[in-house]
């Protein structure tokens, strides 16, 4: 009986299919520059350690931060001067009901000659025009404010994404140094998730049917984890077979190569 079961253990590994697997951060990740602006500051010491709020990169935010304080100015006034034709606009109000019921009780007034009716009348109309354009020019006082308070929130984005900082990431490796131009889309820096290790192998077609029933063996021995996720296409790479992840406690060395088998226990 020992011997059946040697055989049968012996038999399993055999055919049980060995992968190879580098065993990388949980998530690595580019970031790149979302602005043109010239490169201020480049802390080449934190390449490889862990950040935590800490600010690893700097862009010149000096026009910026100059034409932010222009655009408050500009908002402090047309603000100012909102109040003011409101105030206009409320004293207009008041005169026209004056002026309406005043050119209602003489219209028909038969003391009242033609040309003071027409007077009246005239009067009338161009204190409306007056009030109409007061309220035309708060409208377009309000339109600029609108346009400021957009480029205001631009402006502020870009002061933003001018101070890049990271927390739970580790610097992997830095792509810009100070003094350098960078343009949208130029990669800044690289980032990694050592949280959790990551292990990526790919599956023939019988291992994809049945991999939930088998045990995972890293190194020759049997672990307590399970393929985290499979991709039920083929890869474009590696073709006939599908990509799987398994996630891993964090190691305190990365990079190392892993021999990952599924074996029926």
């Amino acid at each position: 009986m020992k011997l059946i079961t040697f055989i049968f253990l012996t038999v399993s590994v055999l055919f049980a299919k060995e992968h190879y697997a580098k065993l990388e951060p949980y998530e690595l990740k580019t970031i790149s520059s979302n602005v043109s602006a010239l490169v201020m500051f480049a802390d080449i010491t934190k390449e490889g350690k862990r950040l935590k709020g800490d600010e690893y990169i700097t862009l010149d935010d000096k026009l910026d931060k100059i034409e932010l304080k222009q655009i408050e100015k500009k908002m402090l006034l047309l603000n100012s001067t909102i109040e003011l034709n409101q105030e206009v606009i409320k004293n207009y109000d008041a005169l026209l009901k004056k002026k309406v019921t005043n050119f209602e009780r003489i219209k028909s007034l038969k003391i009242k000659s033609s040309v003071e009716k027409d007077r009246e009348f005239y009067d009338l109309v161009n204190s409306q025009n007056q009030y109409i354009n007061t309220k035309k020019e708060l409208e377009n006082i309000r339109v600029q404010l609108n346009d400021l308070n957009l480029r205001k929130e631009v402006l502020l984005k870009s002061v933003s994404d001018k101070h890049i900082s990271s927390t739970e990431f580790t610097l992997y490796k830095l792509h810009v140094k100070e003094g350098q131009f960078v343009s949208p889309s130029t990669p800044l820096a690289d980032l990694a998730d050592i949280s959790k290790g990551k292990l990526v192998i790919y599956l023939s077609y019988e291992e994809m049917v049945n991999y939930k029933s088998k045990a995972l063996y890293l190194d020759g021995v049997k672990s307590s984890y399970t393929i985290t996720r499979v991709w039920n296409i083929a890869d474009s790479k590696h073709l006939s077979n599908y990509r799987a992840e398994i996630v891993i406690d964090a190691p305190k060395i990365f990079s190392r190569l892993i021999k990952v088998e599924l074996r029926d226990d």
